[in-house]
């Protein structure tokens, strides 16, 4: 069994979108193939033709650079009619056919109410999964490759793996947040998840320090203000919109009930955050405006997507923005993601 197919997690109602990425990304590199989905699984399949081995498409896929897929796997095909008397002994089969030494193991379902059913059968099931894993030697700490099981039912599921350096480091490629007592609103979750999971630990000190300033555009009632005061920023929100009070209360903020689009600061801050409701050409527009003026180092938006020509669209910003970075005099890095916390909608950042 070789995996040589593309197992994409995403979020449900997104397999289109993920599914023209994977097949522009494959094309380029001169992998071809099909697409195997279906509506609001939050799955798809990439299958290779001819067939390719997983290290060769993992030279090829590098999953931080893709928007829309959650988790990337590599699998070989879909292990059905597996029985309820004996689950176990066909998987062992299939997973030493692999022949690979796993750093660890995940049981994981798509994120939809179909899957969330299975989660009881998966606690039963995972701990004589893994001792008989363990009882097979195929486990090994200092190995670069992760085993997923990704069940679609009690007697479906893919196998496959994943590089442990090229891939999502969350079971489904969730990250469990909890809400913050005084927070706000629940859209602090979306500006959290960017800053802890779209900047890795070395990005996250460098560029989050305590001191620096902000400016929030859209920032009512105050969740993403919320975040970056609560990392020691001096942030001036603007929203003609009221903000929350306690938040106010921290001496941190300064509230300004001005036009997002034509307010200017009066000199350059650190960050730029917006999570104003327009147009995604239109806020790439005033973010590329906002760099290429100096007036903020670096930045986090949001880009709310239309109902059609998604993918589309989101080709459309990343052009302007790159060539509106291409101005600059220093390099800039822009970085997109559909996070768990986004609905209809994309997080981007610049450094």
């Amino acid at each position: 069994m070789i995996p040589s197919n593309i197992l994409l997690y995403c979020r449900p109602g997104f397999e289109k979108e993920c599914a023209a990425e994977i097949m522009e990304l494959t094309t380029q590199a001169g992998i071809y193939g099909f697409i195997k989905s279906r509506p609001d699984t939050g799955y798809l399949l990439f299958v290779c033709q001819p067939e390719q081995s997983y290290q060769q498409l993992d030279q090829v896929i590098h999953y931080a650079e893709l928007v829309f897929a959650r988790q990337c796997i590599f699998t070989p095909e879909l292990v059905t009619n597996l029985s309820v008397d004996d689950r176990i002994t066909p998987l062992l089969d299939s997973i030493q056919k692999l022949n690979i030494s796993f750093s660890d193991v995940w049981l994981e379902t798509p994120d939809t109410n179909e899957g969330k059913q299975l989660s009881s059968f998966l606690k039963k099931f995972s701990s004589p999964l893994l001792r008989s894993i363990e009882n097979k030697q195929l486990l090994s700490k200092a190995g670069d490759w992760r085993l997923h099981l990704f069940f679609l039912s009690s007697s479906a599921v893919y196998l496959g793996v994943s590089n442990i350096h090229n891939s999502s480091d969350l079971i489904m490629g969730i990250p469990r947040l909890r809400m913050p007592r005084s927070a706000p609103s629940r859209s602090t979750l979306k500006l959290d998840e960017a800053l802890n999971f779209m900047l890795n630990e070395q990005e996250q000190k460098k560029y989050l320090k305590n001191g620096m300033t902000a400016v929030d555009l859209g920032a009512c009632p105050g969740g993403w203000t919320w975040q970056l005061v609560n990392r020691g920023m001096r942030v001036t929100a603007i929203d003609n919109g009221p903000m929350n009070e306690e938040l106010m209360e921290t001496g941190m903020v300064e509230h300004l009930r001005v036009d997002g689009f034509k307010y200017r600061p009066e000199k350059t801050v650190d960050w730029l955050v917006c999570d104003m409701v327009e147009r995604p050409l239109h806020i790439s527009r005033l973010i590329a405006q906002w760099l290429t003026d100096g007036l903020c180092q670096h930045a986090v938006f949001n880009l709310k997507l239309p109902m059609k020509k998604r993918y589309d669209v989101i080709r459309q910003c990343r052009q302007l923005i790159e060539q509106e970075l291409a101005l600059l005099e220093h390099p800039c890095t822009l970085k997109m993601k559909q996070l768990y916390h986004d609905r209809e909608e994309i997080t981007c950042i610049i450094l």
